[in-house]
């Protein structure tokens, strides 16, 4: 399975985004899917995941209620809508796939490159 995000940019904190991870492959539907971060010197950081049907989700504390992660196994995309943007989210955003819920990127089976969040004034 091969994953693609889009949809990162730079935004003024306070501003949203939406980022977007489309999967080569309708088997995706088979994995619960991850949202993680990396910023520049650190390592990766688990934001959030969603269940295989979508009817579960889980957040990090630093995201919960900012944050909102779905997935449209039709079009094989999982969504991160990110609102109330801090300069603290910058970071490079990925999407992975694993068998189950997992905060830690030793469980990514597939990951995608990454899309680009910038949060400045």
């Amino acid at each position: 399975v091969q994953l693609v995000e889009s949809g990162g940019g730079s935004v003024q904190p306070g501003g949203s985004l939406r980022l977007s991870c489309s999967a080569s492959e309708a088997t995706v539907s088979n994995y619960h899917l991850n949202w993680a971060r990396q910023a520049p010197g650190k390592g990766l950081e688990w934001v959030s995941s969603t269940e295989r049907d979508g009817t579960n989700t889980a957040y990090a504390p630093f995201v919960k209620g900012r944050f909102t992660i779905t997935r449209d196994n039709a079009k094989n995309t999982v969504y991160l809508e990110m609102h109330s943007l801090r300069s603290e989210d910058s970071g490079r955003y990925l999407c992975a796939t694993s068998i189950g819920y997992c905060t830690e990127s030793w469980c990514y089976i597939h990951r995608g490159q990454g899309t680009q969040v910038t949060v400045s004034s």
